[in-house]
């Protein structure tokens, strides 16, 4: 299944059937090459491309393209023996010193930070000084000193996941730790380590072909830096011959990185079930002959797959949001509020599925059973979201600007003149006192507050018949939340739009709402008027919920403590 999702990526293929050509070529490269590497014509010097030499002969007069293809396996070789040596010392050291902490978490990250302290050219070339001219040997060094990278990005990873509470019922279910480390823990840090391996054995590649170009290799051992190294000596004489055992290394290197790169994102994207179960048909209910509100949700139930069906975690919900009024729907986190605004914008969550009679009635048009194209057209332009947390929602690459005048184009099919004059109108309605300057900024050189406005801004920027805003004073200091919501009512009215809040802060409903309808457990229990819902909460949850908040309720005395 990884292996098909990779495939589909057109870079991963390519760079996939490069690195096969290069590795498949150096390992049958006695059956490959039409020639010994070492054998040696002196009318062949320095030659060009052709004449029995497909690229050329280099400056002692032997075949390049025979040479290219046996160096490949001792470049690779060495490559691999970098790798691996760096893979076991880093990734097992990483493991251990995050799963376990304490002592062994200290002596193996003080021998990795000596390790990194440790000018790494000079290591090599001091080996090579004492061992000689073994090219595998020094690439077991390089392996080491590459070492500490693995250890301490294996780390960081297993100490962010060590204490989750899957692991936690691994070690009570009896588990061992060394299953646990290479069942649970290993599986989830295994992303970064692929593309860590990918960057590593390019850059083993590079570091051996740059010691071997200075010449601290075998000279009678085929290298593609050796090759490079001869080539450099006679440039002036053949110039071509440089360019194929350059070639040869950064195609091989940007190959690597570019599959470790389509791995890593294959395994880190989130699996969806392969046959979810098929959901029960949708039969909306019958809507009422009395006159329609603007929405109407009837019987909403929402489910997600899991092991025998759907799990249900909407159930049956009924609400009304009459034109022009502010309906606040509240309930503490995971009552539901949200699902239920995501089901009438149809933004569930992969999986998330309308089950029963569920119904979701838009100005007499059926959400339920709308195509996904007909229901896009609806979003922006007559139904608007504002989302919570602000600054996650705003793209930090592009400017607040382009991010404003792009879905008016789209939205209200507005020339760019006319969608920027709309888009600086709109930032300066929305309360932001230096429209100009904010359109030109980043996401990250405004503060939280104006970047709910600009939110806002876009919001609205289509005027919407129906205004979905799902907890936009969250992420806001109190000073702020009070203007936006006062924002929020002076644009509500100046468009006559609906608004359905989404909220579990009973304050923002009582400054803003018209009525509130009250969440538990997937269920609407109270809907009301807001005036009496405070004065007079009929449910007890809903009374609950009220008689949580701080406002009107006698303030706690000190405690006095005994010191007898």
């Amino acid at each position: 299944m990884t292996a098909r999702k990779v495939f589909r990526n057109p870079l991963a293929v390519a760079a996939l059937v490069i690195l096969l050509v290069i590795v498949l070529a150096s390992i049958f490269a006695p059956l490959v090459a039409p020639h010994s590497p070492t054998a040696l014509r002196l009318d062949k010097i320095n030659a060009g491309p052709g004449s029995g030499y497909l690229l050329g002969g280099d400056g002692a007069g032997r075949d390049i393209f025979s040479r290219l293809l046996y160096a490949g396996r001792n470049t690779l070789t060495g490559a691999v023996i970098a790798l691996s040596v760096a893979l076991v010392l880093g990734v097992v050291s990483g493991l251990l010193s995050g799963y376990y902490g304490g002592l062994l978490d200290g002596v193996l990250g003080w021998g990795a930070n000596l390790l990194m302290a440790l000018p790494t050219m000079i290591v090599l070339l001091a080996l090579f000084q004492a061992l000689g001219s073994s090219i595998y040997l020094a690439m077991v060094a390089f392996g080491v000193m590459l070492s500490p990278g693995f250890h301490r990005l294996v780390r960081s990873q297993v100490m962010a996941v060590k204490h989750e509470l899957y692991v936690d019922a691994a070690r009570v279910s009896g588990l061992s730790d060394p299953r646990i480390i290479g069942r649970h823990v290993l599986l989830v840090v295994r992303a970064p380590i692929v593309i860590q391996a990918a960057v590593v054995a390019g850059i083993a590649i590079v570091v051996q072909s740059g010691l071997e170009f200075l010449g601290l290799g075998d000279p009678g051992t085929p290298t593609w830096g050796g090759m490079l190294q001869d080539a450099f000596t006679n440039i002036y004489t053949s110039r071509v011959a440089i360019w194929w055992p350059g070639l040869t290394i950064a195609l091989t290197v940007a190959s690597l990185v570019l599959l470790g790169n389509a791995i890593r994102d294959v395994i880190q994207r989130t699996e969806r079930p392969r046959k979810p179960p098929k959901p029960p048909e949708l039969v909306p209910a019958t809507p009422d002959a009395d006159e329609l509100p603007l929405l109407r949700i009837t019987n909403l139930t929402v489910g997600y797959p899991s092991s025998d069906g759907y799990r249900e975690v909407v159930h049956g919900v009924d609400l009304d949001v009459r034109h022009g009024e502010v309906m606040g729907l509240v309930g503490e986190s995971g009552s539901g509020k949200t699902q239920t605004a995501f089901s009438v914008l149809g933004l569930l969550s992969p999986g998330g599925t309308l089950l029963g009679r569920s119904s979701i009635a838009f100005d007499g048009t059926e959400l339920a059973r709308l195509p996904e194209s007909e229901r896009r057209s609806l979003r922006g332009r007559r139904i608007g979201y504002i989302p919570q947390e602000p600054m996650s929602n705003l793209d930090p690459c592009f400017r607040v600007g382009e991010q404003l005048v792009e879905p008016l184009r789209a939205v209200s099919g507005l020339s760019k003149q006319a969608a920027v004059a709309e888009a600086l109108h709109l930032l300066e309605r929305v309360g932001i006192p230096d429209p100009r300057r904010t359109f030109a900024a980043y996401p990250h050189e405004i503060s939280g507050g104006m970047a709910q406005r600009v939110l806002i801004a876009g919001a609205v920027s289509g005027k919407p018949d129906l205004l979905i805003a799902d907890e936009p004073t969250t992420a806001l200091d109190v000073t702020v939340q009070a203007d936006v919501l006062e924002l929020l009512r002076g644009l509500q009215t100046e468009f006559g739009m609906a608004m359905l809040l989404v909220t579990h802060n009973f304050g923002v409903v009582a400054d803003i709402c018209d009525r509130v309808a009250v969440m538990q457990d997937g269920r609407i229990v109270e809907v009301n008027d807001v005036r009496p819902l405070f004065a007079s909460p009929q449910h007890p949850y809903t009374q609950t919920l009220l008689g949580s908040t701080l406002e009107d309720s006698t303030p706690r005395t000190r405690l006095e403590v005994n010191h007898a």
